[in-house]
């Protein structure tokens, strides 16, 4: 069973992919020149920052010289990071050999934000009683709320049933690779999509923002446009109120699309319109290194493969019924067990035994977190081994032939499929053998020459 990787490129990857006139049109925005930054692994922050006041170009020894010998992998990392980013430009010298140097407007607008500390990309809206914003702790229970009820609708959709409060845009995102639709059935989830729902939150935010920017042609939206405002948003305040007038229509559907994911809350006055950013979408430039801090985990997994989550939420009893079997649930306990028919049918489904181990890892009970390992060792090496059960058995579409006039022409037979690499197995004594499909023509014309 292959895995599927859908987490492909990240945020970055996307903006590097940019044609230069494109990407170079971003670093205009003093924000967009930030947020790179700060998604930069940290050894190209600090070549960036090195540089930032040096006009001519630095010759690649030198800066090789500003790390140590054992950090020469990661230099290269980072090195590369900017050439592709266009923050660096190389410049190579027969002579001089090679050097680096600063794309000039990027250069530029950190140069001005340092100094001048910037502002920010719109001002939020006076407070007065006809806009009652949410405190911030209702702001984050919203935004978690919206998040797993999306969550949720992936997951009913695999029994069956159809997604609701969806826009057309996310919509086609999703069937892009997380759902497929078949004949008049409700969609239904892919391969892909359920190895989606094992992980953590911010992977499957990126995932969803990366599928966003890349149709985004298909909605008549320029990529390089709505990369600019996915990036300029995140420097907005979490829980302040923008006013939505001092937005483009293109911004408008977009923050609609967003709203569905938790990423803005959207409210309406009797006069004006405004959005309120949460956690979610502020967090959208700091790089996934960086924001992947550890979540408090719920899952308790003992030896004998039962397994308790200390949990109240229906989302993640839904996420462990993927691949354990349910036995009942408290108010705020769900007790389950990993067996090797709820392992099978997980790995039916397309999720791979590292993923299933990951996702427990990461969920781990503070109590068991600090463990070595926090998993015991023979549940995870039980869920390989049952996954490793269905690789022993490989599918190949074949044809079989028998009753050949001869033994010299079966013979020929057999030397025929093995040179052309389709023979799967042989009978001497009975004359039978099996073919691949691929070459069962080119034997059929074989087998008729003989027959002549």
């Amino acid at each position: 069973m292959p895995q599927v990787k859908i987490i492909a490129k990240s945020f970055m990857d996307m903006v590097a992919s940019l044609p230069a006139i494109k990407l170079d049109k971003l670093y205009n925005n003093v924000f967009i020149c930030e947020a790179i930054l700060r998604s930069l692994p940290p050894l190209a922050k600090k070549y960036v920052l090195q540089m930032l006041y040096i006009d001519v170009p630095v010759p690649s020894t030198m800066m090789e010289e500003w790390v140590l010998a054992d950090g020469a992998s990661k230099h290269r990392v980072a090195i590369d990071r900017l050439i592709q980013l266009r923050i660096f430009s190389e410049i190579v010298d027969r002579k001089r050999g090679t050097s680096y140097s600063l794309n000039r407007t990027f250069q530029n607008n950190l140069q001005k934000h340092i100094i001048s500390g910037g502002v920010l990309p719109r001002e939020p809206m006076n407070s007065h009683n006809a806009i009652k914003l949410p405190s911030l702790q209702e702001l984050e229970a919203y935004a978690h709320k919206k998040w797993e009820s999306f969550l949720l609708q992936l997951i009913n959709s695999g029994h069956g049933e159809k997604l609701t409060g969806i826009s057309e845009s996310m919509m086609k995102i999703f069937q892009r690779g997380l759902l497929s639709q078949r004949d008049k059935d409700g969609p239904r989830l892919t391969e892909s999509g359920f190895q989606f729902l094992l992980m953590d939150t911010n992977a499957q935010l990126w995932y969803i923002i990366r599928e966003y920017i890349s149709n985004a042609e298909e909605r008549n939206v320029e990529p390089a446009d709505l990369i600019s405002f996915l990036l300029e948003l995140s420097f907005h305040v979490t829980g302040e109120a923008y006013n939505s007038n001092t937005l483009t229509e293109v911004q408008r559907k977009t923050l609609k699309d967003l709203e569905d994911l938790g990423l803005v809350k959207l409210q309406q006055g009797m006069k004006d319109s405004w959005f309120i950013p949460t956690k979610l979408a502020t967090n959208l430039s700091v790089s996934l290194a960086d924001s992947s801090s550890r979540k408090e985990g719920f899952v308790v997994m003992e030896t004998n493969f039962r397994m308790y989550a200390y949990s109240t939420s229906k989302l993640q009893c839904e996420i462990l019924r993927l691949f354990a079997r349910i036995e009942y649930q408290l108010p705020n306990l769900i007790a389950c067990a990993i067996t090797k028919e709820s392992l099978y049918n997980a790995f039916d489904n397309g999720i791979t035994s590292d993923q299933i181990i990951t996702f427990l890892q990461q969920n781990s009970h503070p109590r068991c977190a600090d463990r070595v390992p926090s998993i015991p060792e023979n549940v995870t090496d039980q869920i390989r081994l049952w996954e490793g059960d269905l690789k022993r058995i490989e599918m190949t579409q074949a044809h079989f032939y028998d009753e050949f006039p001869s033994k010299d022409v079966f013979e020929a037979a057999c030397d025929f499929a093995r040179e052309w690499g389709g023979l799967l197995w042989e009978d001497s004594k009975r004359m039978r053998l099996v073919v691949k499909s691929e070459v069962h023509n080119q034997m059929r014309d074989f087998l008729h020459t003989q027959s002549k």
